[in-house]
């Protein structure tokens, strides 16, 4: 494929390079939330975990969403072999975004809520992200042209913007007293939404990541093949219904339950599959040239069948009951995002700032260490979590209850492990990030 030139590349960069830096805020927030796990009071004036939280969990957020903005711009380009539509939108969009970020970590800082889950901000600033989105869609549509025998990727990204669009305006549907007065429908639609509302910024991600794997290959037939669109359209269904087992206990319609137990995890079974069979017909100087691109890629492929093995055992309903709402269920957020979005990211972040050197960085010792370090690292952070969620479990479930306090010093050697698990994940990553901004910078310099 022929590579885009300085200028046309240079649209993506601001968001990949900010989405770096929200990722960077976002664990550091994060260690802040553990200490305060084993450290009660800790800056309970300054950043309360009340504030910690909802910092931690929008910058985490927004790392995924401008990233695969970024992505879908730079790909896209790629794919047609033109320039954007309109260069003034998509800066538009990066500046909307941008400061609607900034206004929302300064707004927790200070207290200021109203919102719900991943959106705990006040509602009125949900309106510069919805029109930022809109000019990301209006740029998307204009710059792909015809839909026309176009490949995978591309459905995968016209769905992710729409349902994205169409999921964050049904999360605010709590804001009408018709749906906010009725506690059971209002849970089932909170919790729809954010479940597919993860599948639509999963379809952006998926789709870039798709294009990477055949980018680096150099075969087209990926984007093409039956597997590829069976994957989509799983995808698809996977987006509308796998949210199900987050209600599994509210006294709602069978039939959701029954359908999202069926569909639970299929897309990442069906990812995982094109991962391996993508690894499968490398050369051996591909791999090379591409390391640590690839070795990335194939981090996510191992954390996609780890995750998908824990969501598998959670979408059934008698082990539901006992996983819901305990730390089982933060182990697995930690890993789709961590070890499956996060990477994907870091392997199009190095494609993007950092394509010429990508055997250069990943010769780098310390590069190397740093890989090893967020993979174990984070492995033991996994497994602290699953079981701090047990010994929850346990104790939930249990008729004659110790105090919660009492539970939660059963728990205080694990968040011990996490939070220095945490810490080394993070060093992990700053070693990493560290060579691909110093060869980011020496490339320009070029």
């Amino acid at each position: 494929m022929v590579q885009l030139n300085n200028t046309n590349k240079s649209i993506s960069r601001p968001f990949t390079i900010t989405s770096i830096l929200l990722l960077i805020v976002g664990m550091l927030f994060g260690i802040m939330g553990s200490l305060q796990y084993i450290i009660p009071g800790l800056l309970k004036e300054q950043l309360s975990f009340e504030k910690i939280r909802p910092m931690h969990v929008s910058s985490i957020i927004f790392w995924i969403i401008i990233g695969s903005v970024g992505s879908v711009f730079n790909y896209l380009q790629l794919h047609t072999q033109k320039k954007l539509y309109s260069r003034m939108l998509a800066k538009a969009t990066f500046f909307i975004f941008s400061i609607s970020i900034i206004v929302i970590l300064f707004s927790y800082c200070f207290g200021i809520f109203g919102g719900r889950e991943y959106w705990e901000f006040n509602p009125i600033i949900a309106l510069p992200i919805f029109i930022g989105w809109i000019l990301f869609m209006i740029n998307f549509i204009k710059s792909i042209g015809s839909f026309r025998n176009q490949p995978v990727y591309v459905w995968m990204w016209l769905t992710g913007i729409f349902f994205f669009l169409f999921t964050f305006l049904e999360s605010y549907l709590w804001l009408f007293p018709y749906f906010r007065n009725n506690i059971v429908n209002d849970m089932t639609i909170q919790w729809k939404s954010y479940g597919s509302m993860v599948g639509s910024w999963n379809m952006l991600l998926y789709g870039s990541s798709i294009f990477l794997m055949e980018k680096i290959s150099d075969e087209k037939k990926y984007s093409s093949s039956p597997i590829a669109f069976a994957l989509y359209f799983i995808g698809l269904f996977n987006l509308m219904f796998n949210w199900g087992h987050h209600i599994y206990t509210l006294p709602t319609y069978p039939f959701i339950k029954n359908i999202s137990y069926l569909v639970s995890m299929t897309e990442l079974l069906i990812l995982g599959r094109i991962i391996f069979l993508w690894k499968s017909t490398l050369t051996k100087n591909l791999k090379h040239l591409n390391s640590i691109t690839y070795r990335f890629i194939l981090a996510a492929d191992v954390w996609i069948f780890s995750t998908l093995l824990l969501a598998i055992a959670m979408s059934i309903p008698a082990i539901n009951i006992y996983t819901h709402g305990t730390h089982i269920t933060v182990a697995h957020t930690m890993g789709a995002t961590i070890g499956i979005n996060s990477f994907l990211l870091l392997a199009i972040s190095f494609d993007i700032l950092a394509t010429h050197h990508n055997n250069d960085i990943g010769n780098k010792k310390y590069v190397n260490l740093g890989f090893w370090m967020t993979n174990i690292s984070l492995f033991i952070f996994w497994i602290s979590l699953i079981i701090a969620g047990i010994i929850k479990s346990k104790w939930q479930m249990t008729l004659n209850k110790e105090p919660f306090s009492t539970m939660m010093l059963q728990l205080k050697p694990f968040f011990i492990v996490f939070c220095i698990s945490g810490m080394a994940l993070f060093t992990g990553f700053i070693l990493v990030i560290s060579s691909l901004i110093k060869y980011h910078i020496f490339y320009k310099r070029k």
